[in-house]
């Protein structure tokens, strides 16, 4: 039974410890944008950009020009 008088107040602080957690992160803006990350994985907009091209050193060949070879 002395048990529960360490217990009881562990588990209550964790609990309010994950709250405060999840009321942070809504507040922060954690959970604004949960389709964006999964649509910008798709997205071919960083092929085109030339500076993060020069960055690869196969930046100038293209799968039709490796076809060939």
């Amino acid at each position: 039974m002395n048990i529960l008088v360490i217990l009881v107040p562990l588990a209550l602080f964790l609990g309010l410890c994950g709250l405060f957690a999840f009321v942070w992160s809504t507040r922060s803006g954690q959970f604004d944008d949960l389709e964006g990350a999964a649509a910008r994985i798709l997205s071919d907009e960083d092929l085109r950009d030339p500076e993060r091209l020069a960055d690869r050193p196969d930046a100038h060949r293209t799968e039709v020009d490796t076809l060939g070879k």
